[in-house]
């Protein structure tokens, strides 16, 4: 078996998406340099990284990190005006309309992400920064010019593709790609060259865009010393995408990617994506290769995203027929077993979302490229014995991530007051429990939250994750699969990030943390790879 990866030692981090941490300088959102503030109450707290949601662009509209118009590009809504220089020299803030002055201060004292409030205000202040860029300095080809210019040289083999489908999608109001004139919706050189030279300006500021947001992160992740950043590789990509757009041979749009019913869905689940040509992707798979190599510029490490679809991806044709693709059981193995090898390859550190219904063979498989799945203590359950009792944290393998709740979970304090009473009482009487004091006729309280998380940072993984609202005991859920609303993916913490040291619960929270993270001999650094 290969050696563990994330070097020697135990680990141990908090999950929360950008968006959910706004500081006082931020535009009602999380923003880039917010990660470094919140790094500052990581260290403070024992902890050695952070695992945030994807950061790639959304279409306007979306709240979803996952419905994305690019597997490449950050979205400009995280880049913070306040350390662009070109905003800040034009006079900031006090050179905001009345009226941008009153949205900013109301998306800053809202309790949740006002999405198309802070897209529209952020819009419209980035777009004058960017003229003023071109007129002081890409017109005069300055210093800043050029930095612009070798960004763009060093990203073209994925820039010059998002960067025109971005200024054809704003030319066509967002409408989806399938819709556009038949030159350009097929790629013809020739429109392509006429759209390139049309529409050379946006062009331009989707590229600086994307240069500002990459010069905000790079700095961030310097600022975080100590505290490793890791992000998420989703599955897949929306259709309207300028992935898929440019790479049209290497998906289905005749079909989408789901699951197959189980014992959560008796039809099982249609997610409306695009679905991948395997067989014309492999053997190189250029693309996924390219995400992962994009990944590792952005991230310490990352979490591969539904997983058993790099294995085996379940296709579901539009005349109501599905199947698993590739069909057998050892063209799977094969496949993700050489995904995976892919996905290191590029140097980044990996863990793989193995959660729902994972054949056994996939699991071996991790197994035997080190590969840590995740541990999510309320279904680590033996299963097929009588009362499906709970595995005891201390048993998880040490090549695993433990944790108490995923972004699309309740949270541990709902999770423990629908339990019914005999999951309480088992849960409670685990080894790792017994002595905690955690009575399971009481409802979710401080000593159940604090038991609870001891015997989680105390578990055999080397990782562990713990979601910030189960270190505060919180109820506010990231997301509610299948509802579409204006909660999901608005959660913002209680206060600024920058606050976070100085709140005196967060100061209680963090010190427990430290002292738990101590006694289980974990937050050892996490080397850079």
């Amino acid at each position: 078996m290969p050696e563990p990866r994330f070097g020697q030692g135990r680990h141990a981090g908090a999950l929360v998406p950008l968006f959910s941490i706004p500081s006082r300088h931020s535009w009602g959102i999380g923003e880039i340099p917010d990660l470094a503030r919140f790094a500052v109450w990581l260290r403070q707290a024992g902890l050695d990284f952070v695992m945030l949601l994807p950061v790639n662009e959304m279409a306007d509209g979306q709240n979803s990190p996952y419905s994305a118009l690019s597997a490449m590009a950050i979205d400009p809504l995280y880049i913070a005006l306040s350390d662009l220089e070109g905003f800040t020299a034009a006079g900031g803030e006090a050179a905001l309309t009345s009226d941008d002055r009153s949205t900013l201060d109301r998306v800053r004292e809202s309790p949740r992400v006002a999405y198309r409030e802070v897209r529209d205000i952020k819009g419209r202040a980035l777009r004058s920064a960017f003229d003023r860029f071109e007129q002081r300095e890409w017109r005069s080809d300055s210093a800043r010019a050029l930095q612009l210019r070798d960004f763009m040289d060093r990203t073209r083999w994925w820039l010059d593709d998002y960067a025109l489908f971005r200024a054809l999608h704003h030319e066509h109001s967002g409408g989806y790609w399938l819709e556009w004139d038949e030159g350009i919706r097929h790629r013809r050189r020739e429109a392509l060259d006429e759209a390139r030279a049309r529409l050379a300006r946006e062009i331009l500021y989707r590229s600086w865009l994307q240069w500002v947001a990459d010069e905000q992160w790079q700095r961030a992740r310097r600022e975080c010393e100590g505290v490793a950043i890791f992000g998420d590789f989703p599955f897949i990509v929306s259709g309207d995408s300028a992935d898929v757009w440019a790479r049209q041979h290497e998906f289905r749009l005749d079909a989408s990617v789901g699951t197959p019913p189980d014992a959560f869905s008796a039809t099982g689940q249609d997610w409306g994506l695009p679905v991948y040509r395997w067989d014309v992707m492999a053997p190189a798979f250029e693309w996924l290769r390219e995400r992962a190599r994009r990944s590792a510029e952005l991230y310490d490490g990352f979490r591969v995203d539904h997983l058993v679809g790099f294995y085996r991806t379940y296709v579901r044709e539009r005349d109501g027929r599905a199947a698993f693709v590739p069909p057998d059981e050892p063209s799977q193995t094969a496949q993700g077993e050489r995904l995976l090898a892919l996905f290191g390859e590029c140097g980044a550190h990996i863990v793989a979302e193995d959660l729902g219904s994972v054949p056994e063979f996939v699991r071996d498989s991790m197994a035997r490229l080190s590969v840590p799945g995740y541990k999510v203590l309320r279904w680590e359950r033996f299963w097929k014995e009588p009362g499906k009792p709970f595995r005891d944290p201390a048993t998880y393998p040490a090549v695993s991530l433990a944790t108490s709740s995923t972004h699309d979970t309740e949270m541990l304090a709902e999770w423990w007051d629908t339990a019914p009473a005999e999951e309480r009482a088992a849960i409670a009487a685990l080894p790792s429990l017994r002595e905690s004091g955690c009575d399971p006729s009481l409802e979710f309280c401080e000593c159940i939250r604090d038991a609870l998380l001891s015997a989680l940072c105390a578990a055999g993984s080397n990782l562990v994750l713990i979601p910030v609202q189960d270190i505060f005991g919180w109820r506010d859920r990231i997301n509610t699969p299948a509802v579409v609303d204006d909660v999901n993916w608005t959660w913002r913490l209680p206060w600024p990030v920058d606050e976070l040291p100085s709140q005196p619960i967060a100061q209680e929270r963090a010190a427990f943390l430290r002292t738990t993270m101590a006694k289980c001999g974990r937050a050892n650094r996490i080397p850079r790879p």
